[in-house]
């Protein structure tokens, strides 16, 4: 065979690394020199190189919440809902930048950091309880979405053509709960579906800044979201750009393995990739599992070639827009913009404009030369959380206070109780040791390859004399023990217990204890292994069965803290959460309380004294009732990363005014809250849209120390929007940031409308005196509703009344607008029939798949009745129609229909089969006219639809 010159030439620069060709022609070109196994291969997490074609390996994600996560030292911003309560886009996409151009610069110097980022966390914070409160931005759909649309634009970069990085948004869908995560169905009704949790997400995908989405573990409406419809019939309707659908880690197999939605995994890989999902993230760097599975599906028929073709077809678009195989043509690469004076500025500003302002009798801003007492198990730390990069720079809040008032005017007390532990052996000692000072943590105690713990130093002892231990005491009954170098107790993979952790972390946290009431003494449970400390020949090791400890307390962290504040002009409290113990990734909290020993603690300071300020540095709310009533100031952040410490002592002293706010509703107590699982927000009236109690903290609320009034409101129809403006002014005497927020309210409306609804909002910063006339574009379609009559968007004539004000609760000004819309409609039942999910108010039910792969129908929850009610249904005019039920039971069940005074009009009650197997039984209904139809059912059935004819 002769090779000419052009046959050379195309072999050495195939049309797939021409880029003077369209995307679309490279895509093809690479696909098609391909083989089968090659295109399986890349659709595991981690891809292989294609070696013979220059083609090098690939992986799908990189942590990016709040920076550089998992991959060493970084620069680490304030937790992502802590750039949530800053309400300033312009700051977050800057933030976004800087991560994007670390990744860039780590990515030089280490081809493992990955270009396909892992970020934003786009879940609605729709309940305080949720243990990932930290990785969302707000429970309101308006403002997650604008701050998700700024961060991906920041980490995409402004290149037509190159992406910075390929940003992901996680979690496709209605999750908010950790408990059962990968086995409970989320129950989201078609109004709460389309004008809440996919709202969160859309705005994102249609700006052009999204790469694609991240399905979580969760079922909704009895579905696993890896096999969600609405990949296909929502997000990839929202944008003609490829997306691409990475799957949450492992969550494959749990469609077989917990779920138990398919007997087989090739089943469950072929229904995903019919779904949507490209990506599969199982097995960790083992793609073996999944490239056996897709095999075999493809060999079974379970799924056709040009399925996968289109899944390996979206990621190497991806590919090509990351400039892998441009690299002289890429902007981006090369990049070595990490760990800079700019990126260090900004993680300062961002965690100062993180701060709140819950209240403030006066007492803020603290003078220059104020004594100040810092107390609390948060006072000297700087806690990262599993979504953390390793800090390169550390300010505490005790170190920000010493360099702003000068070390000889602050003092520290930590408030921990000071114990030991003394057995039948012995008192409990840490022997001396010899061992390097390099322990698990010091690298990052996040880092996954780290999670094992030492095995290379000497395990406590039991016998000679006692070691102090410093016991601090979390909530909900988690504890840690610190050595007295600082040393965390942990648990190593062999069993036995050492102080060699400089913080708790982990995928499994091993620094974690309980004490459970035994005898005259106590059991020490260790939490991550589930066992307990006994006392072995080599050391203290866990067991099934734990040898008694008594626990002798040799110093009251709450006198301490007396003292402490006893002997200076203002007591600073600084209590929150680690975000490792409790209230993380797998954990849900169980109250809003603030732990009992840190109550203790700004309880001692203010009776030794009332110039206390409480600071909560925390990853969610507290209920906090007694504080805000007893203590003249309060303020919360988040865990606001590397400058933390700094930025709080410049709020604190006044160098910067306080305008961080509130971007979830802080409940008065446990009592307020909805059932965790129950994600019907218009239902049960949750958030700051329906929920009509008097919270704590409304959402939007944060103080300031200048003085801002508000004049002038106008709102005016202009073609497709609203032009709303009003005036904002500095009475105050010192330059401050202000967040003015204008809400909206349906004034009068046929179906349950939020009681008012963000739908715009501004950051400005006024010097004393100035103001600023403020323009808004709302969209008149930000006004509507989704009907589920009409089965579509829909914005109702009516009067609309547009709130602005420093709050959801302190509204300053208000202006009414009559907006033409569409006049309210009856359901036309002959025409249409009633989906059974298109209720507009149910009891005792749930959303359940109607099929496999489709649908939703509705079951009973529980032991029931359940209630469906349809309003304002149109049977036409006289003679009566025939009502058919499509529904199927797996157990003796009814359906009945009634009118509203109880009236019996028809009863079913289906044949016994499999949850799938439906049937359609007919029954004359003798109505006509519009009335309200009640739809009850009992025992083990699911209605999907009823249709009406006659």
């Amino acid at each position: 065979m002769t090779l000419t010159l052009g046959d050379l030439v195309t072999d050495i620069s195939p049309p797939f690394r021409d880029a003077t060709l369209s995307l679309d022609e490279r895509v093809d070109d690479l696909l098609s020199r391909l083989t089968r196994e090659e295109r399986i291969g890349m659709l595991h997490q981690f891809a292989p190189a294609v070696e013979r074609l220059g083609v090098g390996a690939f992986r799908t994600g990189q942590e990016a919440l709040h920076g550089v996560a998992w991959m060493g030292p970084a620069t680490v911003f304030p937790q992502a809902v802590g750039l949530g309560a800053t309400w300033n886009e312009a700051l977050v996409r800057r933030v976004g930048e800087a991560v994007g151009e670390e990744i860039r610069a780590m990515r030089a110097a280490d081809p493992r950091v990955g270009l396909n980022v892992w970020a934003p966390t786009v879940n609605l914070l729709r309940h305080p309880l949720w243990g990932r409160n930290e990785e969302g931005y707000a429970e309101d759909p308006h403002l997650t979405s604008a701050i998700a649309v700024a961060y991906t634009r920041g980490l995409r970069g402004d290149h037509p053509v190159y992406w910075r990085t390929a940003p992901v948004l996680k979690h496709w869908l209605a999750h908010n709960n950790e408990t059962d995560r990968d086995t409970c169905s989320s129950s989201v009704r078609p109004r709460v579906l389309h004008e809440y949790d996919l709202r969160a997400f859309r705005p994102a995908v249609e700006a052009g800044a999204v790469a694609g989405v991240m399905p979580s573990y969760n079922l909704v409406n009895g579905r696993p979201n890896h096999l969600s419809p609405l990949l296909r019939t929502q997000l990839r309707t929202w944008t003609d750009q490829s997306l691409v659908v990475c799957s949450d880690a492992g969550a494959p197999s749990n469609l077989v393995d917990s779920e138990h939605y398919f007997d087989t995994h090739e089943e469950a890989t072929a229904a995903a990739l019919r779904a949507g999902v490209d990506s599969f993230t199982d097995h960790g760097q083992d793609s073996s599992p999944i490239v056996d599975r897709v095999r075999g599906a493809l060999d079974k028929g379970l799924v056709d070639e040009e399925t996968v073709d289109g899944a390996v077809r979206r990621i190497l678009r991806m590919r090509f827009a990351l400039g892998e195989f441009d690299p002289g043509l890429d902007p981006y690469a090369g990049a070595r913009a990490f760990d800079t004076p700019e990126h260090r500025a900004l993680a300062r500003e961002a965690a100062e404009q993180a701060v709140v302002l819950l209240r403030n009798d006066g007492l803020l801003p603290l003078a220059g030369g104020t004594r100040i007492a810092v107390a609390g198990l948060l006072a000297d730390e700087c806690k990262l959380d599993w979504y953390s990069g390793t800090l390169l720079h550390r300010s505490t809040p005790l170190d920000g206070l010493r360099e702003r008032f000068g070390p000889e005017n602050v003092s520290y007390a930590e408030g921990v109780d000071r114990v030991r532990l003394r057995t039948a052996a012995g008192w409990v000692r840490v022997p001396s040791s010899s061992g390097s000072a390099a322990v698990r943590g010091a690298e990052g105690a996040l880092d996954p390859a780290l999670l094992g713990g030492r095995t290379d130093l000497p395990p406590l002892t039991a016998g000679g004399d006692p070691t102090e231990f410093a016991m601090a005491d979390w909530g909900e009954g988690l504890i840690t023990f610190r050595a007295p170098d600082g040393m965390y107790l942990s648990v190593a993979e062999d069993g036995f217990v050492r102080a060699s952790a400089d913080q708790p972390g982990g995928w499994v946290v091993r620094e974690t204890f309980r004490l459970e009431e035994h005898g005259s003494g106590h059991l020490l449970a260790h939490v991550g292994t589930g066992r307990y400390l006994s006392v072995a020949a080599e050391g203290l090791k866990v067991a099934e069965e734990g040898d008694v400890f008594e626990v002798v307390v040799t110093g009251r962290g709450a006198d301490e803290v007396a003292d402490a504040a006893a002997a200076a002009d203002v007591v600073v409290v600084v209590a929150g959460n680690d975000p490792h113990i409790n209230g993380r990734e797998t954990e849900d909290r169980t109250t809003l309380r603030l732990p009992e020993h840190q109550e203790r603690l700004w309880r001692a300071a203010r009776a030794a004294n009332p110039r206390t300020v409480l600071v909560l540095v925390s990853s969610y709310p507290y209920a906090v009732t007694d504080a805000d009533a007893a203590l003249p100031a309060l303020l919360w952040t988040a865990h606001g990363g590397q400058a933390a410490g700094t930025a709080l002592a410049r709020v604190l002293a006044g160098d910067v005014s306080p305008a961080g706010r509130l971007p979830q509703t802080w409940y008065a107590s446990d009592a307020d809250l909805p059932d965790l699982l129950d994600y019907d927000v218009i239902g049960s009236r949750q958030t700051y849209l329906y929920d009509d109690g008097t919270p704590l903290y409304p959402f939007g609320h944060g103080l300031s120390y200048a003085a801002f009034t508000y004049a002038g409101l106008s709102a005016v129809r202009a073609a497709g929007t609203v032009r709303v403006s009003f005036t904002v002014a500095n009475g105050g005497a010192v330059e401050a940031d202000e967040v003015a927020q204008v809400y909206v309210r349906a004034a009068t409306s046929g179906v349950p409308r939020p009681l008012r609804q963000l739908v715009a909002h501004r950051r400005v910063r006024l010097a004393p005196g100035a103001e600023l006339r403020l323009e808004f574009e709302v969209p008149v379609a930000d006004l509507g509703f989704w009907d589920v009559a009409r089965g579509r968007w829909t914005v109702a004539t009516g009067r609309y009344t547009f709130l602005v004000g420093a709050s959801s609760a302190d509204v300053r000004l208000t202006a009414g607008l009559l907006v033409d819309g569409e006049e309210p409609a009856a359901r036309d039942v002959r025409r249409d029939g009633l989906e059974a999910a298109d209720y507009d108010e149910q009891h005792g039910t749930v959303i359940v798949d109607r099929a496999k792969e489709s649908g939703d129908a509705v079951a009973v929850a529980g032991d029931g009745p359940g209630e469906l009610v349809f309003r304002r249904c149109d049977f036409g005019a006289a003679g009566g129609v025939t009502a058919s039920p499509e529904m199927s039971a797996t157990g003796p069940a009814s359906v009945e229909l009634r009118l509203s005074d109880g009236t019996l009009l028809a009863s079913y009650a289906p044949a016994t089969g499999g949850p799938y197997d439906y049937v359609t039984a007919d029954a004359a209904v003798p109505l006509s006219g519009v009335h309200d139809l009640h739809v009850r059912l009992r025992g083990p059935v699911r209605l999907a639809r009823i249709s009406f004819g006659g």
